[in-house]
This record gives C-alpha cells, sequence and structure tokens, in this order.
C-alpha cells in the first residue's frame, strides 16, 4: 500500500515550520521558510480508502447535474469532483463550460474528470428539454421569488432528477427556470447573497443524494 505522503517539520529549535508533502516531492527534506532540515512522518491512506475497496452506493434518487455555461475550468472541476463523491450518474456540460479533458479542470478534478461520465451540449435549453421528455425532473439551483429553501425540499420525492447550476455571474439561463419543476436555494443569514458556484452546487447535490 503506497503511503499518501508525508508531514513534514522542521528541526530548527526557532522554526519548527510544519507542512504537507506529496510522496515524491524531494523538496520535504529541506524547511521551505528557512532552509534548514525537516524529519518527515509517512502518511497512510486513511482505513476504508483503498482504491479497490467496493464502494457502497447511497439510498435517493438517481441525480444527474446540468452545468450551465459555467466559465471557469476551475469550478468545472471542482464540480465533478463533488459529482463523482457524491455518485452523480451524469453531468451535462452545456454552453461555454469547459469539458473534462481541459488541462486546467484537472487541477480541481483530481482525477474526478476522467471518471465521472458526461456528455456535451452546445445548448442547455434543449439538453433539458430532451432529459425533461424522458421522464426527468429539472431543478435549478437560483435565486429569486420561486426559489425555496433546499433544505425544506427532499428529493426522495422524486426518483431521477436533473439539479441545474448556472454561470457564475448571470446564474441560470430564464430558459431553464421555465423549465424547472422547483427552484431551490442556499440560505444567506450574512451581507452576501451568494456563495461560490462550486460550494453551492456541492452543498445542492450532497443534499439531493443523501437527504
Amino acid at each position: 500500500m503506497t503511503p499518501v505522503g508525508w508531514i513534514c517539520e522542521c528541526t530548527a529549535p526557532a522554526c519548527r515550520f510544519r507542512f504537507p508533502a506529496v510522496w515524491e516531492d524531494e523538496r520535504r527534506l529541506v524547511c521551505p521558510v528557512c532552509g534548514e532540515p525537516t524529519v518527515c512522518q509517512l502518511l497512510a491512506p486513511k482505513e476504508g480508502e483503498e482504491d479497490d475497496r467496493p464502494r457502497e452506493l447511497a439510498g435517493g434518487p438517481v441525480v444527474h447535474l446540468l452545468l450551465d455555461n459555467i466559465r471557469s475550468t476551475y469550478n468545472v472541476g471542482s464540480l465533478l469532483r463533488t459529482a463523482e463523491g457524491a455518485g452523480i450518474s451524469h453531468v451535462h456540460l452545456c454552453g461555454i463550460t469547459p469539458k473534462p479533458d481541459h488541462p486546467k479542470v484537472a487541477k480541481t478534478g483530481l482525477g474526478a474528470e476522467a471518471i465521472v461520465p458526461w456528455s456535451y451540449h452546445p445548448n442547455a435549453r434543449f439538453a433539458a428539454e430532451a432529459r425533461v421528455a424522458e421522464g426527468w425532473r429539472l431543478w435549478s439551483l437560483e435565486t429569486g421569488a420561486r426559489a425555496e429553501p433546499i433544505f425544506r425540499v427532499h428529493a426522495g420525492d422524486a426518483d431521477r432528477v436533473i439539479l441545474a447550476v448556472g454561470n457564475e455571474v448571470t446564474g441560470v439561463d430564464p430558459a431553464l427556470l421555465d423549465l424547472s419543476e422547483r427552484i431551490v436555494c442556499l440560505p444567506m443569514d450574512g451581507a452576501k447573497r451568494s456563495l461560490n458556484v462550486a460550494s453551492a452546487g456541492a452543498v445542492a447535490i450532497y443534499w439531493l443524494r443523501y437527504s
């Protein structure tokens, strides 16, 4: 079993900087702050995280994710990683959304971009209409008069849900909102009225899968 990396600590009494390092990184042997030698301890994989361990599938509905014109490759990579972790069955990438094979998506996808089933659609409205015609229930993550707090909604009432997440600035396409059976939002009790799309999407995805 290959260790996942190291936790290292500077040996200089006046420094004692402590930091993690990946398995192959020889720079761990020298403190990045003061340049003195370090001592490093192996980090073994957490119990139950072996690659060949069978995964137990969660209950709840089958969930697809629709990324509507997400601009940032980093947000896309993060959402793909969340989708893989939560057992999202398929990701629909629409419009300007970067595809998983974009090199910058891997920076936050961390391998999930190569695992999650996905398809690309130039027009999000057409893609959503086709899925709704097949019996999928379209929900959108968005604010507005129709929006209801997601924590009051239980996706177990539906067996197949597509969650649409929209552009970082303009939000979900109005055509998708018109098609949506429900519009859900995250409660925001602070001064800011929204979260980063990858953060908000992660909360919504896990709530739909496990609530």
